[in-house]
């Protein structure tokens, strides 16, 4: 460490603050183990920042100022904004939902937002990055408007009388309640956007960060639609607010603040990870929607037709419960086998192209044009030519394909139902399974030994909150890390709540040690 370094870690030190870091210090983390600052982050480091050490990985994140302020000013504005909602009627909320659908369809506005997605476009391509969920579009639209007005007709939850427990003398009402806060950082999907705003049904308030790559978008679905919504229904300012900040340090600053109630986060599983270790350290519960990817498998008593449909339909686009693995039983191999190559390739007609990946002891069951054949593949950097199958190990089942316009998919023959479930409970994330079987008992046994929150007997793409519930979705979640404690895997709006208790007391005279009331005096 050099004089400089010196004298201002002794600063530091005097001060109780962290204002400098050196090349090579140790920052200790989980309790025995230690990180080393390097050179760059030392550089980079000035007295006003922030240093968040990742206890699960000893990962050290660098919040610079400028990016601590933007968080916590949008956290403060929220937590405000929370504070009033109890005086905000459920007509008023309603009213919300409404206005920002309405705004959404108006042409003007839409032009508006549409326009701003263009240079957000433009900029992800010049930079490689992927645009396959990044591009709005009428559908998209169209999807929002109709999340919006689900959240406009929905009935409202907070008040809702949970439970009535009659006493002599006096009862006890359980009553659902606002939760609070909710942060929220999510990947370049502008629809999101509007999904997160459910959480305002229930009462309360939403800070979110969105991906750099759709920030420009993001604003102007504020500017236009959000914000106007919000002040003709007389909602509170802040009631949903964007951390108006392309840096990814914003966001470890939004989920280091331990005001949220709620941290929610989806886009990449490492990302989310991340961001889910940093809440969980300042106390803050976390709902995670990162690795996602579905299994199918196909086992002794499956129907050929209903197989092909299931996989040709599992892969239309590429979104978490897109079809990611496919298991097929050793003993139906042979007739199933050019059935899923066919749909797979079919579904690469309905895109562009296809890509397989299998077992090494797998590959020679398949035919030799696969084998050997090559074909382009359309990935984040542009159209690549690659072979058609590459080989993998049952380890690298659990990667998720995240590609973007050639479907991609790994396949694996098994000896059984049940060594299938044994691949996905140990080696995926645990997130949606489909058993392809005509056998009532197997079905049963499927799904009472995959260890997934999702599970069907047909196409995949069914796990969606707002396709399957009638609900729009702030994430779905895996169980990589678990299963969830009193909460389903589809987080929507209507399930970000408390619950409290109010007594009504009758008799003056409850005591519990079983004493009359006492004559006042005088």
């Amino acid at each position: 460490m050099d004089d400089a370094s010196s004298s201002r870690a002794i600063s530091a030190a005097r001060t109780g603050r962290l204002e400098a870091l050196a090349p090579g210090q140790g920052i200790p983390f989980a309790g025995d183990r230690v990180a080393f600052v390097t050179s760059e982050l030392a550089d980079a480091f000035r007295p006003g920042d922030r240093l968040v050490v990742v206890q699960d990985t000893g990962d050290l994140l660098h919040i610079p100022q400028a990016e601590a302020r933007a968080a916590a000013a949008a956290v403060e504005c929220a937590a405000a904004a929370f504070a009033r909602m109890g005086e905000v009627s459920d007509a008023a909320i309603t009213a919300f939902f409404e206005g920002f659908a309405r705004r959404l369809e108006d042409d003007a506005v839409w032009t508006a937002i549409a326009n701003a997605n263009l240079g957000d476009v433009e900029s992800a391509r010049a930079r490689g990055r992927s645009i396959t969920r990044l591009a709005v579009s009428e559908t998209m639209r169209r999807d929002m408007v109709e999340g919006l007005r689900v959240w406009r007709d929905a009935e409202p939850p907070r008040g809702r009388l949970l439970e009535r427990i009659e006493h002599p003398g006096w009862t006890v009402e359980q009553i659902m309640a606002p939760l609070g806060v909710v942060g929220f950082v999510f990947e370049g999907r502008p629809n999101v956007f509007a999904d997160a705003t459910g959480v305002i049904r229930a009462g309360n308030a939403v800070v979110f960060r969105i991906g750099s790559d759709a920030l420009g978008t993001a604003r102007a679905i504020v500017s236009h639609a959000l914000d106007p919504a919000l002040a003709e229904a007389g909602l509170p300012p802040g009631s949903a607010v964007l951390v108006d900040s392309p840096a990814h340090a914003a966001g470890w600053a939004m989920f280091a603040d331990n005001r949220l109630a709620l941290a929610v986060a989806r886009g990449s599983g490492p990302a989310v990870a991340q961001l889910g270790a940093i809440a969980r350290q300042v106390g803050t519960p976390v709902s995670l929607h990162g690795t996602g990817g579905a299994w199918l498998v196909a086992d002794g008593t499956a129907d050929a037709d209903r197989f092909f449909a299931a996989v040709y339909h599992s892969l239309d686009r590429k979104v978490c419960n897109t079809l990611n693995v496919c298991c097929i039983v050793a003993s139906r191999a042979a007739d199933l086998l050019p059935v899923f190559l066919d749909a797979l390739a079919q579904a690469g007609e309905r895109r562009r192209g296809c890509k397989l990946h299998v077992a090494e002891a797998d590959l020679v069951r398949l035919p030799e044009p696969w084998r050997t054949g090559r074909g382009t593949v359309i990935r984040a950097e542009g159209p690549v030519e690659e072979a058609l199958v590459d080989v993998l190990s049952d380890a690298q089942l659990g990667r998720e394909w995240e590609w973007e316009e050639t479907p991609e998919v790994s396949l694996r023959i098994v000896d059984s139902v049940d060594d299938a479930v044994g691949l996905f409970n140990v080696h995926s994330p645990r997130f949606a399974a489909t058993l392809i079987a005509e056998d009532r008992a197997a079905q049963a046994r499927f799904y009472a030994t995959i260890d997934a929150p999702f599970v069907g007997d047909g196409f995949t793409r069914w796990v969606d909150g707002q396709y399957a519930l009638n609900r729009p979705e702030l994430g779905l979640s895996n169980w990589q890390n678990g299963r969830l404690f009193a909460r389903g895997g589809v987080l929507a709006g209507d399930g970000v709540f408390t619950v409290r208790v109010q007594v009504r007391q009758s008799d003056p005279g409850l005591d519990r040690g079983g004493a009359t009331t006492p004559p006042r005096a005088g």
